[in-house]
């Protein structure tokens, strides 16, 4: 991992500094998540497939919304899309309530060996559909979703605690997407601001769930 084109990127991206964030970042081992017949690129600046139509993020996007996220020791987080396992492996150097829910059965049984594997201590996990969020144990301080959504999913936003802050690519499939970071103050309003323009895969959802 080139932790310097990270911290300052040569093409003008936002540099991420946040030393927490860095330091997440070196202490998990990304090839651990990436399959075997990747392994070798497991460190490059691009997003990997994990199967089953999925990926797991270039570095530079996990550092930056994480660093976005600005999550605090003791703060509760919800992370939609569990994936690898790699997002919540870094959220949970940050803080010891990381809570990450995942559709797709067999990436979150991976994950959570994985997890269980690098002895990742305070998180837990569940299956089921993002778009619900995880409301036993809401309200969180931070939501993060690595996934595209169109529009905001408003569970997760009633599910963010006042004063809390949300990071989310909006957007549909194989269209302009923005990664947004949202905030809510003490009374509920919303305020949000663009970063940068990504691509995500969509969003999943259960459909027999709908009303």
């Amino acid at each position: 991992m080139e932790h310097d084109l990270i911290s300052n990127p040569r093409d003008g991206r936002e540099p991420v500094r946040d030393a927490r964030v860095l330091q997440a970042m070196r202490c998990v081992p990304r090839h651990l998540f990436i399959p075997d017949s990747s392994e070798q690129d497991a460190y490059a600046d691009v997003p990997q497939s994990i199967g089953h139509g999925q990926t797991i993020s270039q570095p530079y996007i996990v550092a930056l919304m994480t660093q976005l996220l600005n999550v605090q020791p003791g703060q509760k987080v919800l992370e939609i899309g569990t994936g690898s396992g790699y997002q919540t492996a870094i959220l949970a150097q940050l803080t010891d309530q990381v809570y990450s829910v995942e559709i797709i059965a067999p990436l979150h049984e991976q994950a959570r060996q994985r997890l269980q594997q690098l002895n990742c201590q305070h998180v837990h996990l569940r299956l089921g559909d993002g778009h619900q969020g995880w409301p036993e144990h809401a309200p969180y301080d931070a939501i993060i979703v690595t996934c595209a959504a169109d529009p905001l999913p408003p569970p997760l936003w009633q599910q963010l605690k006042p004063s809390g802050r949300m990071v989310i690519p909006l957007g549909a499939a194989h269209s302009a997407q923005q990664l947004f970071v949202f905030e809510k103050d003490a009374h509920g309003n919303r305020r949000n601001r663009e970063t940068i323009p990504v691509r995500f895969v969509p969003m999943t959802r259960d459909e027999t769930s709908r009303e």
